[in-house]
């Protein structure tokens, strides 16, 4: 395993100090943050910032970086623009000073720092950590280098490093390892040193918090378990054989309810169902909780506050994210709506896409169109999601389709086994929807992209071509 970097660099560190007196000095300001979960907690920490400073400012959540926004930030009377979890990809877009982007996708390759244009300098701060040679996709993510401009601001601001973990955690920055790395690791030890975030080594699957234990292994999926995952009798026989009471009385038991002698034996008893060590590795390893919230809200396991923020956004309610990110709980009724919404569309769309057998294959992609049958906010999830599953092929990139208001939305997915190959998905979709007449970036895992409506065809021969490039 490659040794982690145990402080900043100092290229960071300067850049972190430059940026944080131009935030300080700002008369007021405009915030732009993306709607998922590491864009909100991003906006959090940004706006709850800007709040202790005594800055005026207001903030926009937006699904990507578009025409209309680029014309806003440039146009904008506002003496700072702050981008968060976006913008890295068009800064040479961007024409104006006074810019600040904490951001962790693939930057704009057409961008030179402080010029624009052959007659106009522009000063832009850009935080971004694969300018300093750390990768994006799982060494730190946009809350976290918002975090550490925040952090540099005010070390008081030290109270906020919890959500950039949850920010880390919703990006899923610690499924490579099964642990938080690298830059990520100094946010950790920050959200722990206050006291915010508790580290446990445990089962790593979705709903320790929240989810009733038949349902906890029923849906145990990242990865799967031969014989329990979609198989509830045979979940509720092994609960059984291992004499694990499944209530307490009238209550029904979550994971986190087990005492320490029953989660080692039922971890021990799925650990020995599973004989790939890589696929044992993703099953345990690190766990964040949140110990100064309540058990069984929700927010006390990190995942799980990650998806209730994730809920918030993609159902275009990503402000009442932002009121429990800064502490109002009673935000959580609605969130709760929004979250109940994420569970039914996300089961409905991947019935969708099986039951139609959407999924197509061509020699080195595969790919599905949904349409309007699924939301353009969700489809990529939908796509990750059946990337991990046994119904597609896992050494295939999947891209999927869907409609959306300026085009086509397309979301690009691959295991991790392809980048390690030099699979980079951010590039393809850059570069292939480029040449369709749309735009796109991302990670080399996870990209994005909106082409137009005619150009699907045209688009998965260059995104073909590229891939073939790429691994061959």
């Amino acid at each position: 395993m490659e040794k982690w970097p145990d402080r900043l660099s100092d290229k960071l560190v300067s850049n972190l100090s430059r940026a944080a007196s131009a935030v300080k000095k700002a008369k007021n300001a405009e915030l732009i943050t993306h709607i998922d979960a590491d864009g909100i907690t991003s906006g959090a920490i940004s706006d709850i910032t800007l709040d202790r400073l005594g800055i005026p400012h207001k903030i926009a959540f937006e699904k990507k970086i578009t025409e209309e926004t680029i014309e806003r930030v440039n146009s904008s009377d506002a003496d700072l623009i702050w981008i968060s979890d976006l913008g890295s990809g068009y800064l040479s877009e961007f024409k104006r000073s006074n810019i600040v982007i904490t951001d962790h996708h693939v930057p704009d390759p057409k961008f030179r720092r402080s010029q624009t244009s052959i007659d106009q300098f522009v000063e832009i701060f850009h935080l971004n950590p694969h300018n300093y040679g750390v990768n994006g996709s799982y060494e730190i993510c946009g809350a976290g280098m918002t975090y550490l401009l925040s952090r540099t601001i005010d070390p008081n601001n030290i109270d906020l490093a919890y959500l950039g973990i949850i920010g880390a955690v919703g990006d899923f920055q610690d499924n490579r390892y099964s642990q938080l790395i690298s830059y990520n690791r100094i946010v950790l030890d920050d959200a722990v040193k206050n006291g915010d975030i508790s580290v446990d080594t445990d089962l790593r699957f979705f709903g320790r918090e929240s989810r009733p234990l038949l349902q906890y292994l029923q849906y145990a999926s990242d990865p799967e378990i031969l014989g329990l995952t979609n198989n509830r009798d045979n979940c509720a026989k092994f609960y059984s054989e291992m004499c694990i009471p499944l209530k307490d009385g009238e209550d029904t038991r979550v994971w986190d309810d087990l005492s320490p002698e029953e989660k080692i034996a039922v971890t021990d008893a799925l650990l020995n169902k599973v004989s790939e060590p890589e696929l044992r590795e993703r099953m345990y390893g690190e766990v964040y909780s949140l110990p100064k919230f309540d058990p069984h809200t929700g927010l006390r396991d990190s995942k799980e506050f990650a998806t209730i923020l994730n809920s918030c956004g993609r159902y275009d309610d990503a402000e009442t994210g932002l009121r429990i990110c800064k502490g109002d709980l009673s935000a959580l009724k609605d969130a709760e709506r929004n979250r109940s919404d994420h569970r039914r569309n996300i089961s409905l769309a991947l019935s969708y896409v099986k039951e139609n057998h959407l999924v197509r294959e061509r020699r080195f992609i595969q790919y599905f169109d949904a349409g309007s049958e699924i939301r353009e906010t969700v489809v990529g999830i939908v796509a990750g999601m059946l990337l991990n599953s046994d119904s597609v092929r896992h050494e295939l990139p999947m891209i999927a389709f869907a409609e959306s208001d300026d085009g086509v939305k397309v979301s690009a997915r691959a295991n991790r086994e392809l980048t390690d190959r030099g699979l980079d998905l951010s590039f393809i979709m850059k570069k292939a929807s480029e040449l369709v007449g749309g735009y796109g970036g991302g990670h080399n895992v996870a990209a994005g992209a909106t082409i137009p409506e005619d150009k699907k065809e045209a688009f998965l021969d260059i995104v073909e071509d590229l891939v073939s490039a790429q691994l061959i």
